[in-house]
């Protein structure tokens, strides 16, 4: 059972200013999770759908939870001839670690992704807040807010939570990623280092 998460009620917080990294940086080409071109099964390219604001009343695809009341990374999964849970690409989910079991479970039944956003905590202002004595960090749902989970650098299991308490916490900033862990623990990974093994460990 999913519990609950106090939304950002900013009434205690740090707040962290980071510049929009380099619109230079591309995204690694990886089969399965992408955020960018992909070839397509006749050999052709496809191009990637962009990533969308997350509308009011979405709800995350494993846990159900409300994703505008909860704190926390946010992710958007787009598949290819396929719609999540009976709706409209993307699948939207509350937190990052649910994203990638997910995406592992339809990896297994033969579905494709297309792109694989998640919050870029280097491109947006954003809280860490106290909430019954546990950190928190802010969400943001806008598009412009997302971005390839190819181009971050995630810290795993920090001392921060989101909505579904521990997560990876995403940077497209190799040093904004280093200077969050030197504050609040965790370690470092990207894209391709995250596993099944890495989420099952998430929080234990």
């Amino acid at each position: 059972m999913c519990d609950q998460r106090p939304a950002d009620d900013g009434n205690t917080f740090r707040r962290r200013h980071f510049l929009l990294a380099s619109a230079g940086v591309g995204a690694a080409s990886l089969a399965g999770c992408l955020g960018g071109n992909e070839g397509g099964g006749d050999g052709g390219q496809t191009t990637a759908p962009t990533a969308v604001t997350i509308p009011e009343g979405s709800t995350c695809e494993v846990c159900g939870m409300n994703i505008r009341q909860n704190p926390g990374p946010i992710t958007e999964i787009f598949y290819q001839d396929k719609q999540p849970n009976g709706h409209d690409n993307p699948a939207r989910f509350d937190s990052v670690w649910e994203a990638y079991q997910y995406e592992f479970e339809k990896d297994d039944a033969g579905w494709t992704d297309v792109a694989f956003y998640v919050t870029d905590y280097s491109s947006v202002e954003y809280r860490t807040f106290e909430e019954g004595g546990d950190t928190f960090i802010s969400s943001n749902y806008e598009s412009s807010a997302f971005v390839p989970a190819t181009e971050v650098t995630y810290v795993v299991d920090s001392s921060v939570k989101g909505a579904m308490g521990r997560d990876l916490v995403p940077f497209s900033k190799a040093s904004d990623a280093e200077s969050f862990q030197s504050e609040f623990g965790g370690s470092l990974a990207t894209h391709d280092e995250v596993t099944p093994e890495v989420i099952a460990g998430i929080g234990q």
